[in-house]
């Protein structure tokens, strides 16, 4: 018996099948195009990700000969923030899906900002006015499209996020939903009545009746998928989650303290605050983590980090100083540290917890003494540099300690990379047997809904160590390490300016 998780992502969709000891028995994953019509634009087609992610439950399915019947339940994770508008009685798209990346909003958020306070919107729905967020997407496509506004205020149209897409075609148009994880990236929903916002809506003109239900992220099943459908039978779609609280899920970082980062193209730090909802005035976002059907939501803290496996990209490929990401590692190795060299990868400004578009990439601390080896060191020291940042700015705004940090990604495989993060946090640096844990996330939040699991401390059992890093830095050494890295990322404010 298995159960399943679709895991739809900015770049590609995937289907995995899990036992039920959380270990993978097939999987199947495809790429779907990205779409650029003006600069800073970014959309996907609705129909591709629907079709792709068909296939992939398909051929997962073939691969182990399962049958409907096999499958306990499914869950989704998916792309945050990433926003598709389509008439639910007849599935007529409106617009392709405006991206998460997707930057049009902004001249309606500066305009928002310029007549809110940030601290009433922090307080409504723990966000900053960003692009980033759904709700000036929504706008933009009730401005833009034609007739678009119109069907919304008459029931035609919704505007959904991936989970909403996802779920409404596997259960033949019957389910409109999305969990509270990704309503809260909408900048529309209350944070603490888990409910869309009249006054957010308001601010942005957009119709309730054009949104999703909210639902819990687990514990109850809310359609069965169709016999028409990819798995030619009736499964419980039952467990929903936004990508990176999935990925808190996975890692079983279910008590308050707890937090994971995902080290990607990007970088994602997330810890539990439990029932207790933070704010944060250190440049963090206040997100719901999950919420089991019948209890109080859990919260997180949240940080972003907008370069980091790209920085390893950049090296290899623009500067041509490496080939590969084990050759920077073998270079990295090579120096006992990083010889005085601090990289600040702020090619498009800095992200959390700064948020300066000003400030540009900066290469410091060159002398003649360093080398291509004490360069490939700086790369991988700058993604802990970063991470740290937004940890010390989730302590202080949670006044939680955190005692251990649970890692996944991509740049997990950089053992040097990893042993430094221990190092420059004090703190030891754990990575789970099972990697995919965005993809297990969703797999558990399914298993809890239908039975597999009776409860979370059932599931943190599941949770299985594979490495663990040990923190050696005296204190001495780290404090100026990060006071020479605060010196560095000082030398990047400022510069777009005149």
């Amino acid at each position: 018996m298995y159960l399943g998780a679709i895991d739809q992502g900015t770049t590609s969709s995937r289907f995995i099948l899990f036992d039920t000891d959380g270990q993978i028995c097939a999987t199947h994953q495809i790429e779907h195009k990205q779409i650029f019509p003006k600069p800073g634009w970014v959309e996907h087609d609705p129909f591709e990700i629907w079709d792709n992610t068909a296939d992939c439950i398909i051929k997962a399915m073939r691969a182990v000969d399962a049958k409907a019947s096999d499958v306990l339940g499914v869950g989704i994770t998916n792309q945050r923030e990433t926003v598709i508008a389509w008439n639910p009685k007849t599935g007529k798209v409106w617009y392709n899906a405006i991206v998460w990346q997707d930057l049009r909003g902004t001249d309606l958020i500066n305009e928002l900002k310029a007549k809110y306070d940030e601290s009433w919107l922090r307080e409504k729905c723990g966000l900053l006015f960003s692009p980033y967020f759904a709700a000036s997407k929504i706008a933009w496509l009730l401005n833009n499209v034609e007739g678009l506004r119109e069907a919304a205020e008459n029931g035609d149209a919704v505007f959904g996020t991936i989970d909403t897409w996802l779920s409404w075609n596997l259960t033949g148009k019957r389910c409109v939903i999305t969990d509270v994880s990704n309503a809260s990236r909408y900048m529309l929903m209350n944070i603490k009545t888990l409910k869309w916002d009249d006054e957010l809506l308001a601010m942005f003109n957009i119709p309730k009746k054009a949104l999703p239900q909210i639902v819990p992220s687990t514990g109850k099943i809310y359609g069965l998928t169709t016999t028409s459908g990819p798995f030619q039978g009736e499964v419980p779609l039952c467990g929903i989650l936004g990508d990176q609280q999935s990925a808190l899920f996975g890692q079983a970082c279910f008590t308050e303290g707890l937090g994971k980062c995902t080290y990607g193209t990007g970088c994602f730090l997330l810890v539990n605050t439990g029932n207790k909802l933070c704010y944060s005035s250190n440049g963090l976002v206040s997100t719901v983590a999950y919420q089991r059907e019948g209890e109080k939501p859990v919260y997180a803290l949240e940080g972003s980090i907008a370069v980091a496996g790209s920085l390893v990209q950049w090296v290899r490929d623009n500067l041509k100083l490496v080939k590969s990401a084990q050759d920077l590692d073998k270079c990295a190795e090579e120096v006992e540290d990083c010889g005085g060299v601090y990289i600040v990868p702020a090619f498009a400004g800095l992200f959390a917890p700064y948020w300066r578009s000003d400030a540009r990439g900066v290469i410091a601390g060159l002398t003649g003494f360093s080398n291509r080896n004490h360069i490939c060191r700086a790369v991988l020291e700058s993604t802990a540099f970063q991470a740290h940042d937004i940890f010390k700015a989730i302590e202080a705004d949670s006044g939680i300690k955190m005692t251990a940090l649970k890692v996944d990604g991509g740049l997990t495989n950089s053992k040097p990379l990893m042993k430094f993060q221990s190092d420059i946090l004090g703190i030891p640096v754990i990575r789970p047997q099972v990697i995919e844990t965005t993809a297990l996330g969703a797999a558990y939040a399914a298993g809890i809904s239908v039975g597999v699991f009776n409860d979370l401390d059932e599931l943190a059992g599941h949770w299985k160590e594979e490495r663990r890093w040990e923190p050696a830095m005296d204190e001495e050494t780290r404090a100026s390490k990060v006071g020479f890295w605060n010196k560095a990322v000082s030398r990047t404010l400022n510069w777009t300016e005149e």
